[in-house]
């Protein structure tokens, strides 16, 4: 018979002694199999910003952080300068387990700058993951899924080219495929009817116009749209408008998910008070890192809409955060996106995870993220 001890879990160290002693930055890159292209822009290679804490008793958590100009209009040298010149130094000699007591440390020295704030917050997860040997999902409190489905995501290029792309993905085993759009609806409902014809009829299908449309010009397509077996619309209308989406939602019979809508814990309360939106994408990047993800995951959860985790996209450190906050979230019902690593030729950070990816991804279940860096 076992008996549960009333003395609380003692991590190693004094605070004095893991106190985090140095931050360090450096970048990685890796050029896209082919070249990534949404509404807002084109990208042939996939840039990021490894963020290495260190503490004063040698141990080391590493975060990612990777800024997506044409997506987060932020860029690789502000996000460089942001953390090295403002937030890095607010949190030398501070206790690296203290992560909320960190974000609002940095929220006070900086306003706004989630992707620089994203990338600190990663490497104080994983290096608590490390300290206490346990794998970052129970440093969230806890795991519901040891497999996290991920979806394709499709970049823009001429019909033929998506839809044999989606193809292909299906092929290998993927069964949520995500196609990028909003530049004319009518040819992106010429590309779903493609697209449905060419994938198992078990298959998801979603289309993200990235905030191309206006409601008025799109609402006819995007009900034929759905006719045409579009399961999951992503961000239709800019992101400003809130009072579009709910009568979208009204007029539609298909899951509304916001993405540009949602960059804060203030958008998603917004969102669900105003019923905008069915689904929510959280990317932990745009949002300032794992701790604020967490906080919109049980927003969500309170006003009973679902989550997606998605994606910049990044590289395998930050996508791996993804992946444990996709199994930490029951709300996390909608498959993710961790695909970053799956688009480059030869990514730096990527462990051995998501190597011969069929659509799903094993939760990792070694001290911190679980990557090899």
């Amino acid at each position: 018979m076992s008996v549960a001890s009333d003395e609380p879990v003692a991590f190693p160290g004094s605070p004095a002694a893991r106190a985090v002693s140095a931050i360090k930055t450096r970048v990685v890159s890796a050029r896209y199999l082919r070249p990534f292209q949404i509404s807002s822009g084109i990208s042939t290679e996939l840039v990021s910003l490894v963020v290495e804490v260190h503490t004063a008793d040698g141990a080391i958590g590493i975060g990612e952080t990777s800024p997506m100009t044409a997506y987060t209009g932020e860029t690789l040298a502000g996000v460089t300068a942001a953390i090295e010149d403002h937030l890095a130094p607010a949190l030398i000699g501070r206790d690296p387990l203290d992560r909320a007591g960190a974000h609002v440390v940095m929220d006070a020295v900086l306003r706004g700058q989630s992707v620089a704030k994203a990338g600190l917050d990663i490497a104080l997860y994983d290096l608590a993951g490390r300290i206490s040997g346990w794998p970052v999902h129970a440093v969230l409190g806890g795991s519901v899924r040891d497999r996290v489905q991920t979806t394709w995501v499709v970049g823009l290029g001429t019909l033929d080219e998506m839809a044999a792309e989606a193809a292909e993905y299906a092929g290998r085993g993927f069964r949520h495929l995500k196609v990028k759009g909003g530049q004319d609806p009518a040819k992106d409902l010429e590309l779903i009817r493609a697209v449905r014809d060419a994938i198992p009829a078990d298959a998801e299908l979603c289309l993200d116009a990235n905030e191309g449309y206006d409601a008025t010009t799109a609402l006819p397509y995007l009900a034929k749209m759905t006719d045409a077996g579009m399961t999951l619309l992503e961000q239709p209308l800019p992101r400003w408008d809130l009072t579009g989406l709910v009568r979208l939602r009204e007029r539609l019979d298909v899951r509304l998910m916001v993405d540009e809508s949602m960059h804060s814990l203030h958008d998603a309360m917004e969102i669900a008070r105003r019923g905008a939106a069915d689904v929510l994408n959280i990317k932990i990047l745009k949002v300032g890192g794992l701790h604020r993800a967490l906080q919109i995951a049980n927003v969500a959860e309170a006003a009973g809409l679902a989550v997606k985790v998605g994606s910049m996209p990044e590289l395998g450190v930050a996508t791996l955060a993804a992946v444990h906050l996709a199994a930490a979230v029951p709300g996390a019902t909608v498959a993710a996106d961790l695909v970053g690593p799956l688009m480059v030729d030869e990514d730096p950070l990527a462990p051995s995870v998501f190597a011969d990816c069929d659509g799903w991804i094993d939760v990792p279940q070694g001290p911190g993220l679980g990557h090899e860096v």
